[in-house]
């Protein structure tokens, strides 16, 4: 971040959490040094003499002309640097206003994305002003210890390749910064071991912005026994990976059931409407037990398949019973429950299913809508 804008950036925040009282954009722009550098104090200067009470002890001096923060302070964050706009060559005044209420709003989001809780208040007047409570923007004591804290570590380097990389590491360092105790990190000097959970698919993002949201969506869904795709309406429960693939779990509105979806099979965007959930969302417990139950980790049965010698090791490792047939087959017996057919289709022709007699016409199903495209 340039110097200039991180200078704005706490003056800003040193502003709002230091008043007492609803700061309006006017007041703001008048108090702050580089609003003022850039665009002047437009039409009436926020504080003057023996308003200085608006700020919390201390405190008057992080906004105005000579704080140790204000942007004009620093050789790298003269006028120049904000805005690229210098005294003497400003332009109108509607287009200076137009510009100050841009960078103030980028200013905004900024600031409430590194975590500021800001709140926007409508005076008496209609005037609309802004402040950050300091209760709000306080964390509670942090009473971690060094396990847990390791725990935390190692939960944001998972998800390095994900959407939540940013806000896993940006809330990791808020945590030490609040007291967390730092923990050895026991993949340091092993790097090639770190744990990863990849995120190919397209559809993570917005089903993941729209389960926490609490938002119905609808996408096109190619199961693997199916000519085409289909388009489902779903309320969006919870996401959770297994071997290594993404399932949305979620309540299928078409058919009145729950259902759980692969998210390699969603086909074309993942649209979000704003209609309220019908049915309500069960605990996390639960919600996990019905993916790990849909993506054949749950068994109920045993089932009978041969598979040729040098091939189909996932199987053998889940195999209970491994049998040499001879003539470069083995004949396995392995744990059968919801998803192993989708995922003996996955080995073609080097597998084959002797018995149960139903998970064998599941999988030749599926190897015929593959073969009609």
């Amino acid at each position: 971040m340039a110097i200039a804008k991180a200078e704005r950036l706490m003056n800003l925040a040193l502003c709002l959490l230091g008043t007492r009282r609803p700061l309006s954009k006017r007041e703001l722009r008048g108090s702050i040094e580089a609003y003022l550098e850039a665009f002047g104090p437009g039409n009436t200067a926020a504080f003057g003499p023996g308003n200085a009470a608006a700020f919390g002890p201390g405190s008057t001096a992080a906004c105005g002309p000579g704080s140790a923060a204000s942007a004009g302070q620093a050789g790298e964050s003269g006028p120049d640097a904000v805005a690229g706009s210098a005294p003497g060559k400003r332009s109108g005044a509607g287009s200076s206003d137009d510009a100050f209420n841009r960078m103030f709003e980028r200013d905004k989001d900024d600031l409430r994305e590194l975590g500021l809780i800001i709140e926007t208040v409508e005076g008496i007047d209609g005037e609309i002003g802004y402040l950050a409570r300091r209760d709000s923007n306080r964390l509670p004591p942090i009473t971690l210890d060094v396990e847990e804290a390791a725990a935390l570590g190692l939960a944001a380097k998972v998800w390095q390749q994900a959407r939540l990389a940013g806000a896993a590491s940006g809330a990791l360092q808020k945590l030490r910064a609040a007291g967390m105790p730092l923990a050895e990190d026991a993949y340091e000097s092993q790097s090639a071991l770190e744990p990863r959970i990849p995120v190919h698919e397209a559809a993570f993002e917005p089903l993941m912005l729209a389960a926490r949201d609490r938002r119905t969506v609808v996408f096109d869904y190619h199961k693997a026994n199916a000519a085409r795709p289909e388009q489902r309406h779903v309320e969006p429960w919870t996401l959770e990976c297994w071997r290594g693939h993404w399932y949305l779990a979620g309540w299928d509105r078409d058919r009145g059931a729950e259902r759980v979806f692969r998210l390699s099979r969603i086909t074309g965007k993942v649209r979000s409407r704003a209609v309220p959930f019908t049915v309500p969302v069960p605990d996390h417990v639960t919600v996990r037990e019905t993916v790990e139950s849909w993506s054949g980790e749950t068994a109920t049965r045993t089932a009978r398949i041969t598979v040729r010698a040098g091939h189909g090791y996932p199987l053998r490792a889940r195999a209970t019973v491994t049998r040499d047939l001879g003539d470069g087959w083995d004949e396995l017996e392995i744990p059968y429950g919801h998803g192993l057919d989708a995922w003996l289709v996955e080995f073609g022709p080097d597998v084959k299913v002797l018995e149960p007699a139903e998970l064998r016409a599941d999988v030749l199903d599926r190897l015929r809508a593959v073969a009609k495209g």
